[in-house]
Protein backbone atom coordinates (compact mmCIF):
# COMPACT_ATOMS: atom_id res chain seq x y z
CA UNK A 1 0.00 0.00 0.00
CA UNK A 2 1.25 3.57 -0.75
CA UNK A 3 1.43 6.41 1.15
CA UNK A 4 0.10 9.56 0.08
CA UNK A 5 1.91 12.33 -1.28
CA UNK A 6 2.07 15.37 0.19
CA UNK A 7 -0.85 17.17 -2.13
CA UNK A 8 -3.37 14.58 -0.87
CA UNK A 9 -3.26 15.52 2.63
CA UNK A 10 -6.37 17.60 3.62
CA UNK A 11 -6.67 21.50 3.03
CA UNK A 12 -4.91 24.36 3.59
CA UNK A 13 -1.95 26.32 4.24
CA UNK A 14 0.27 23.93 6.22
CA UNK A 15 -0.93 21.05 3.40
CA UNK A 16 -0.39 23.23 0.64
CA UNK A 17 2.59 21.67 -1.75
CA UNK A 18 6.12 20.95 -0.15
CA UNK A 19 4.45 21.20 3.49
CA UNK A 20 5.81 19.06 6.05
CA UNK A 21 4.37 15.65 6.63
CA UNK A 22 4.28 16.08 10.82
CA UNK A 23 2.91 18.61 12.88
CA UNK A 24 5.01 21.17 13.77
CA UNK A 25 5.85 22.19 17.88
CA UNK A 26 3.67 25.10 18.84
CA UNK A 27 4.22 27.44 22.17
CA UNK A 28 1.93 27.66 24.72
CA UNK A 29 0.83 30.78 23.38
CA UNK A 30 -0.62 28.80 20.33
CA UNK A 31 -2.85 26.06 22.74
CA UNK A 32 -3.98 29.06 24.67
CA UNK A 33 -4.88 30.41 21.15
CA UNK A 34 -6.90 26.99 20.45
CA UNK A 35 -8.80 26.62 24.08
CA UNK A 36 -9.68 30.24 23.51
CA UNK A 37 -10.81 29.16 20.15
CA UNK A 38 -12.57 26.23 21.31
CA UNK A 39 -14.24 28.75 23.86
CA UNK A 40 -15.14 31.22 20.85
CA UNK A 41 -16.94 28.11 19.29
CA UNK A 42 -18.85 27.21 22.09
CA UNK A 43 -20.67 30.36 22.26
CA UNK A 44 -20.96 30.67 19.04
CA UNK A 45 -22.84 27.10 18.79
CA UNK A 46 -25.06 28.15 21.93
CA UNK A 47 -26.28 31.21 20.28
CA UNK A 48 -26.96 29.40 17.19
CA UNK A 49 -28.65 27.02 18.96
CA UNK A 50 -30.97 29.41 19.87
CA UNK A 51 -31.50 31.05 16.78
CA UNK A 52 -32.09 27.78 15.40
CA UNK A 53 -35.17 27.12 17.56
CA UNK A 54 -36.69 30.39 16.21
CA UNK A 55 -35.67 29.44 12.31
CA UNK A 56 -36.10 25.81 12.00
CA UNK A 57 -32.27 24.90 11.19
CA UNK A 58 -31.96 20.88 11.91
CA UNK A 59 -28.52 20.34 10.76
CA UNK A 60 -28.34 18.23 6.78
CA UNK A 61 -31.71 18.42 5.53
CA UNK A 62 -32.64 14.03 5.04
CA UNK A 63 -31.61 13.57 1.53
CA UNK A 64 -29.30 15.74 0.54
CA UNK A 65 -26.08 14.28 0.42
CA UNK A 66 -23.00 14.96 3.30
CA UNK A 67 -20.75 18.00 2.32
CA UNK A 68 -17.49 16.36 1.43
CA UNK A 69 -14.59 16.59 3.83
CA UNK A 70 -10.98 15.59 4.66
CA UNK A 71 -8.91 16.50 8.07
CA UNK A 72 -6.30 15.20 9.73
CA UNK A 73 -6.81 12.59 12.73
CA UNK A 74 -6.44 13.85 15.79
CA UNK A 75 -4.09 11.24 16.89
CA UNK A 76 -2.19 11.41 13.45
CA UNK A 77 0.69 13.62 13.22
CA UNK A 78 -0.53 15.96 10.00
CA UNK A 79 -1.42 18.92 10.46
CA UNK A 80 -4.04 21.83 8.71
CA UNK A 81 -7.12 23.08 7.88
CA UNK A 82 -10.08 21.05 6.55
CA UNK A 83 -10.90 20.12 3.09
CA UNK A 84 -13.52 20.79 1.79
CA UNK A 85 -13.25 21.15 -2.06
CA UNK A 86 -15.93 19.75 -4.40
CA UNK A 87 -13.35 19.98 -7.05
CA UNK A 88 -10.25 20.86 -8.38
CA UNK A 89 -8.26 24.08 -7.52
CA UNK A 90 -11.50 25.60 -4.85
CA UNK A 91 -8.90 28.42 -3.58
CA UNK A 92 -9.28 28.01 0.00
CA UNK A 93 -11.30 25.30 0.06
CA UNK A 94 -8.61 22.88 -1.34
CA UNK A 95 -6.58 22.39 -4.26
CA UNK A 96 -7.78 18.58 -4.62
CA UNK A 97 -11.19 17.46 -4.29
CA UNK A 98 -11.75 16.69 -0.68
CA UNK A 99 -13.06 12.96 -1.23
CA UNK A 100 -9.46 12.28 -2.92
CA UNK A 101 -7.75 12.86 0.19
CA UNK A 102 -7.21 10.40 1.68
CA UNK A 103 -4.39 8.59 3.78
CA UNK A 104 -3.74 6.49 7.34
CA UNK A 105 -3.93 9.83 9.25
CA UNK A 106 -7.08 11.25 7.22
CA UNK A 107 -10.90 10.95 8.50
CA UNK A 108 -12.92 11.40 4.69
CA UNK A 109 -16.21 11.03 5.42
CA UNK A 110 -16.26 9.92 1.47
CA UNK A 111 -14.56 7.15 2.54
CA UNK A 112 -16.88 6.36 5.47
CA UNK A 113 -19.71 6.34 3.90
CA UNK A 114 -18.26 4.61 0.73
CA UNK A 115 -17.59 1.74 3.35
CA UNK A 116 -21.28 1.98 4.70
CA UNK A 117 -23.85 3.89 6.81
CA UNK A 118 -22.52 6.62 8.97
CA UNK A 119 -22.82 8.15 12.41
CA UNK A 120 -20.55 11.53 12.36
CA UNK A 121 -20.59 13.75 15.62
CA UNK A 122 -19.75 17.20 15.31
CA UNK A 123 -18.98 18.53 18.54
CA UNK A 124 -16.18 21.05 20.88
CA UNK A 125 -13.62 18.98 23.28
CA UNK A 126 -14.76 21.14 26.27
CA UNK A 127 -17.86 21.31 28.43
CA UNK A 128 -19.41 17.68 27.90
CA UNK A 129 -19.70 17.64 24.33
CA UNK A 130 -17.17 14.97 23.73
CA UNK A 131 -19.25 12.78 26.39
CA UNK A 132 -21.16 11.74 23.17
CA UNK A 133 -18.07 9.83 21.50
CA UNK A 134 -18.26 7.27 24.41
CA UNK A 135 -21.77 6.59 23.79
CA UNK A 136 -21.14 6.28 20.24
CA UNK A 137 -18.53 3.85 20.97
CA UNK A 138 -20.56 2.00 23.89
CA UNK A 139 -23.19 0.86 21.08
CA UNK A 140 -20.51 0.22 17.64
CA UNK A 141 -20.23 -3.01 18.68
CA UNK A 142 -24.04 -3.38 18.00
CA UNK A 143 -23.96 -2.58 14.71
CA UNK A 144 -21.59 -3.87 12.41
CA UNK A 145 -20.67 -2.16 9.05
CA UNK A 146 -21.71 1.51 10.64
CA UNK A 147 -19.33 3.88 10.57
CA UNK A 148 -19.24 6.11 13.90
CA UNK A 149 -16.43 8.69 13.88
CA UNK A 150 -16.21 12.48 15.30
CA UNK A 151 -14.50 15.75 14.60
CA UNK A 152 -13.71 18.16 16.52
CA UNK A 153 -14.50 21.67 15.60
CA UNK A 154 -11.58 23.65 17.12
CA UNK A 155 -9.49 23.63 20.44
CA UNK A 156 -6.32 22.36 21.33
CA UNK A 157 -4.86 19.08 19.78
CA UNK A 158 -3.04 18.30 22.35
CA UNK A 159 -6.11 18.10 25.25
CA UNK A 160 -8.14 16.51 22.46
CA UNK A 161 -5.08 13.84 22.53
CA UNK A 162 -5.94 13.23 25.91
CA UNK A 163 -9.12 13.21 26.70
CA UNK A 164 -9.32 10.06 23.73
CA UNK A 165 -6.35 8.62 25.98
CA UNK A 166 -7.69 8.93 29.18
CA UNK A 167 -11.20 7.89 27.92
CA UNK A 168 -9.70 4.87 25.99
CA UNK A 169 -11.69 6.10 23.21
CA UNK A 170 -10.89 4.71 19.79
CA UNK A 171 -13.48 5.51 17.37
CA UNK A 172 -11.93 7.83 14.53
CA UNK A 173 -11.79 11.34 15.09
CA UNK A 174 -10.93 14.14 13.52
CA UNK A 175 -9.87 17.93 14.29
CA UNK A 176 -11.14 21.35 12.22
CA UNK A 177 -8.78 23.73 13.76
CA UNK A 178 -10.51 26.20 12.11
CA UNK A 179 -14.29 25.10 12.11
CA UNK A 180 -15.15 25.29 8.71
CA UNK A 181 -17.34 21.89 9.24
CA UNK A 182 -19.72 23.88 11.80
CA UNK A 183 -20.99 26.29 9.11
CA UNK A 184 -20.86 23.57 6.46
CA UNK A 185 -22.81 21.24 7.98
CA UNK A 186 -25.26 23.93 9.77
CA UNK A 187 -24.14 22.58 13.17
CA UNK A 188 -26.72 24.15 15.47
CA UNK A 189 -25.95 22.03 18.39
CA UNK A 190 -23.03 20.43 20.07
CA UNK A 191 -22.88 18.14 20.16
CA UNK A 192 -24.82 17.63 16.59
CA UNK A 193 -25.12 13.80 14.99
CA UNK A 194 -25.43 12.98 11.43
CA UNK A 195 -27.21 9.91 10.54
CA UNK A 196 -26.86 8.90 6.53
CA UNK A 197 -27.10 6.08 4.57
CA UNK A 198 -24.25 4.07 2.51
CA UNK A 199 -23.50 6.55 -0.11
CA UNK A 200 -23.82 9.78 2.11
CA UNK A 201 -27.31 10.38 1.64
CA UNK A 202 -28.23 11.95 4.87
CA UNK A 203 -31.57 9.41 6.37
CA UNK A 204 -32.87 11.80 8.78
CA UNK A 205 -32.80 14.70 10.91
CA UNK A 206 -29.71 15.38 12.82
CA UNK A 207 -29.62 14.47 16.87
CA UNK A 208 -29.36 18.08 18.46
CA UNK A 209 -27.42 18.06 21.58
CA UNK A 210 -26.39 14.86 23.46
CA UNK A 211 -29.61 12.28 23.52
CA UNK A 212 -29.80 9.31 25.74
CA UNK A 213 -27.92 6.45 25.11
CA UNK A 214 -31.01 4.36 24.29
CA UNK A 215 -32.50 7.45 21.98
CA UNK A 216 -28.59 6.93 20.32
CA UNK A 217 -29.34 3.15 19.77
CA UNK A 218 -32.81 3.64 18.46
CA UNK A 219 -31.81 5.82 15.96
CA UNK A 220 -28.79 3.92 14.86
CA UNK A 221 -31.34 0.94 14.49
CA UNK A 222 -33.74 2.68 12.06
CA UNK A 223 -30.69 3.87 9.81
CA UNK A 224 -29.48 0.19 9.41
CA UNK A 225 -32.93 -0.70 8.86
CA UNK A 226 -33.29 1.65 6.48
CA UNK A 227 -30.34 0.88 4.58
CA UNK A 228 -31.25 -2.74 4.52
CA UNK A 229 -33.77 -1.34 2.65
CA UNK A 230 -32.13 -0.40 0.34
CA UNK A 231 -30.15 -3.29 -0.23
CA UNK A 232 -27.28 -2.53 1.93
CA UNK A 233 -25.37 -5.26 3.65
CA UNK A 234 -22.56 -5.50 6.52
CA UNK A 235 -19.36 -7.13 4.85
CA UNK A 236 -18.81 -10.50 6.31
CA UNK A 237 -15.59 -11.05 8.06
Amino acid sequence: MSRPEPPSEPGRGPFDEGAARTAPRYGHGYGRYMGLLGVLLIVLLALNTALSKHNGARGIEPGRRLPPFAVPLATGGLNGDANVATRANEGAAGRRPACAVRGPQILNVCQLYDAGPVVLALFVDAGSCADILGDMQAIAPSFPGVRFAGVALGGDRTALRRLLRTRGLTIPVGIDRDGALATLYGDASCPQVTLAYPGGVVQSRALLTRPPVSTLRARVSELVAAARARGWRPARG
